[in-house]
């Protein structure tokens, strides 16, 4: 809520009758059902050593009496240690009081009145504290927090914000944390402030979320002040890119690389642009490419439109529409299994005589997709079978041959990062007593099964808005029957664990998190944390460029001056796409309007800082793989962002499309005489499956299962039969 509507509803509440208790008002604002009784809080709480002696207390407390005329603030002098059982209780007592004040009021009406109430109780936070070093991030309104650690050891709060109902929100926080000691507060979860039961629905959600992002932003200055009581080193920020409408400042080694090529040399998008256009090419690249190759695509494509950056299940429908609008070639810009599904893609369609290019004339692999192939996940697709009404969901980063030899095994349907939770929902609904085999991502699968478990905490309302079919007692039914492969992971995401999901604890809670779904378990759950305070999300790169967009305008929107912090937790390629919404967005705003600024945090290893010295401290000889020299592997091609110990940041196989590879290629095409890139070319399948059919038509099919989900959200009707013949005729039933 602005400060405008804000005053709108405090002048509309002033004019109302203190009795009208009796209203039949159907705001959902504080919509607390009477007879709800308020939850038991349990805290653990850590004790934090302090050389202070900790003696006088002031505690600000509301008293029972719920009617906001009678309200006061009582200071109440106690030699209190803060180990002491009395100490330790102070915080849930004063946090009980709060929920139990609130849902005495049954209507809504009045407990927007006692919101307000203690806004006007809440002491006005002079210019000094209203500095950007104490915004808030994630509110609607303006919010400021101020921090700092009294004598004895005891954290002090003054807060502020430009809207009243989000006043009154900071004001009860303040009222409940002030004067804590640090383990205290930071005993304090999000997940407590639920028992207030102020949830709202639809767009008045935002201002709830002013309760989750002040206790994090507490949470944030806390830790900070105790490591600087404790003379704790801080830790160093991660490398980040600072986007702004004047231009791009880069913070660190990595960010600097990063940011190297995204102006780009105009001498070689010319280059590149004269070529596509002269042999009609159509070039399609993953989000995942080296800046330097992002940089010059995003350029040409001004010039040249058959240019689409994308995610792999884009990728091929773009490819398609290129070979319709003419292209008589198609550059893959990926790893081996992505041309493989352009080729096998056009086929189908009837554009045999379309050439498809990779970038290597080596072999550009994918730890998920070789994780698909291995003997392994072959005998996880046989225990499948043996299971009556199995369906195995396949990931779509995983080769054709993959997917056509599961077939046969089992009915297969692929699924993408973004559509796999519903995909598997949907699974559950249509066939009874199904089981559903999930692979290859390890990761993906576990996060799968949290997510839904932590569905079976929440109402059948709010299951309903996800899934129409289910319900708690779905989801739990539902949970046995859901399986996932155990033994593979993506080399990237593999490094967002605990080390780094410690740093953004530290440092970077109150940002925005992002998370792609085959992140660990601790990052997935960062990052979900985030998501339900309406900081984060939890999905494919697409979904990370909406929300982030989203986000962006939501702050252009209202024209205020803000610096918004993103953490990027996925492949740091995505970082050219981002940096040219971002520019878009910023450069169309309203001249002489606010001042947005735009930070993307590379969540980085500390291992993973390393120099592109073929004299690596580690002993490692340099390794080529087709035109890229990896002096650490996994890495990538500048070395940056990858070690051994701590994984990498930027995909190897992927930044084996370099500029050069792309550049020629296409000069070489058309060229009769000189086959200097034949091996270039992604060949067709020419394997039979052990049923003796083709592998580039039963590895379509599970592909052609995804495409009609997504038209009509059901599953086709042809895999629903071969789901139910399965153990009766596995091998027939595959038509």
């Amino acid at each position: 809520m602005d400060s405008s509507s804000a005053a709108t509803t405090t002048m509309r509440l002033r004019a109302t009758s203190s009795s009208s208790s009796s209203s039949s008002s159907s705001s959902s604002f504080f919509s607390i059902p009477p007879t709800q009784k308020p939850s038991s809080l349990p805290f653990k709480l850590r004790t934090f050593r302090f050389r202070r002696h900790q003696s006088l207390k002031c505690i600000q407390s509301p008293p029972s009496d719920p009617t906001p005329k009678n309200l006061t603030f009582s200071c109440s002098a106690a030699t209190l240690s803060p180990s002491s059982p009395a100490a330790a209780d102070l915080v849930p007592s004063k946090l009980r009081r709060l929920v139990s004040e609130f849902h005495s009021l049954t209507e809504p009406l009045d407990r927007v009145k006692r919101l307000l109430h203690y806004a006007a109780l809440l002491p006005p936070l002079p210019d000094s504290g209203r500095v950007d070093a104490n915004r808030v991030m994630g509110c609607t309104a303006q919010v400021w927090l101020d921090a700092k650690m009294d004598h004895d050891g005891k954290m002090r709060f003054a807060a502020d914000s430009d809207s009243e109902i989000t006043r009154g929100f900071c004001s009860c926080l303040v009222s409940v944390l002030d004067v804590a000691a640090p383990e205290e507060v930071l005993a304090v979860k999000t997940d407590d402030l639920a028992a207030l039961n102020v949830g709202l629905p639809g767009a008045q959600r935002s201002r709830v979320n002013t309760w989750h992002n002040v206790l994090v932003s507490m949470h944030k200055k806390t830790k900070a002040l105790v490591a600087e009581l404790q003379g704790t080193p801080p830790f160093e920020p991660f490398p980040s890119l600072v986007i702004t409408a004047d231009g791009i400042q880069a913070k660190g080694s990595y960010a600097e690389t990063q940011a190297r090529y995204l102006f780009p040399d105009e001498d070689k998008v010319e280059e590149l642009v004269n070529v596509l256009k002269e042999k009609k090419i159509g070039v399609v690249a993953h989000f995942y490419m080296d800046p330097e190759v992002q940089g010059i695509l995003t350029a040409a494509k001004k010039h040249w439109p058959h240019i689409y950056i994308s995610d792999s299940l884009v990728m091929a429908d773009s490819a398609l529409e290129m070979a319709k609008d003419g292209c008589e070639f198609i550059t893959v810009l990926g790893v081996d299994f992505m041309s493989e599904n352009v080729r096998a893609i056009l086929d189908q369609a009837g554009f045999q005589k379309v050439g498809v290019y990779r970038m290597s004339s080596e072999r550009i692999g994918c730890s998920l997709a070789d994780a698909a192939s291995s003997p392994s996940y072959m005998s996880y697709l046989e225990n499948a079978s043996r299971s009556p009404q199995s369906l195995h969901v396949v990931y779509i980063n995983t080769s054709l041959e993959t997917k056509a030899y599961a077939h046969e095994v089992v009915p297969t349907i692929t699924c993408t990062s973004s559509n796999v939770v519903q995909t598997i929902l949907q699974a559950f609904s249509q066939v009874p007593d199904l089981n559903v085999w999930y692979g290859p991502d390890s990761y993906m699968g576990a996060n799968i099964r949290v997510l839904l478990e932590q569905m079976t905490k929440m109402t059948d309302e709010e299951i309903a808005e996800i899934h129409p079919a289910h319900n708690r007692d779905s989801i739990r039914s539902l949970l046995p029957r859901l399986h996932y492969y155990q033994d593979g992971t993506c080399i990237v995401h593999h490094l967002f664990g605990n080390e780094v999901v410690n740093r953004i604890n530290e440092m970077y809670c109150d940002a925005f998190l992002t998370a792609h779904f085959e992140v660990p378990g601790e990052m997935f759950a960062l990052a979900m944390e985030a998501k339900r305070r309406g900081m984060g999300v939890v999905g494919s790169t697409q979904n990370i460029l909406d929300f982030i967009k989203h986000k962006v305008q939501d702050a252009l929107d209202r024209n205020i001056n803000d610096h918004l912090q993103f953490v990027l937790g996925t492949e740091s390629g995505m970082v050219t796409s981002i940096v040219a919404l971002v520019r878009n967005l910023l450069g169309s705003a309203k001249s002489g309007g606010a001042k947005v600024n735009v930070e993307i945090v590379f969540p980085v290893s500390s291992d993973s800082m390393t120099s592109t010295s073929t004299n690596s401290s580690s002993g490692l000889s340099p390794v080529k793989m087709g035109d890229v020299i990896l002096p650490v592997i996994p890495g990538v091609a500048s070395g940056e962002g990858c070690s051994i110990h701590g994984g990498c940041a930027s995909c190897p196989y992927m930044k084996m499309n370099s500029l050069s590879s792309l550049l020629k290629v296409c000069h070489h095409l058309r060229d009769e005489i000189d086959n200097a890139i034949s091996t270039y070319e992604a060949a067709r399948f020419k394997l039979q499956t052990p049923n003796g059919k083709s592998v580039a038509e039963v590895g379509c099919e599970p592909i052609l299962h995804m495409r009609h989900f997504q038209a009509s959200k059901k599953l086709p009707e042809k895999l629903v039969f071969q789901i139910c013949n399965l153990s009766t005729n596995r091998k027939s039933s595959i038509s």
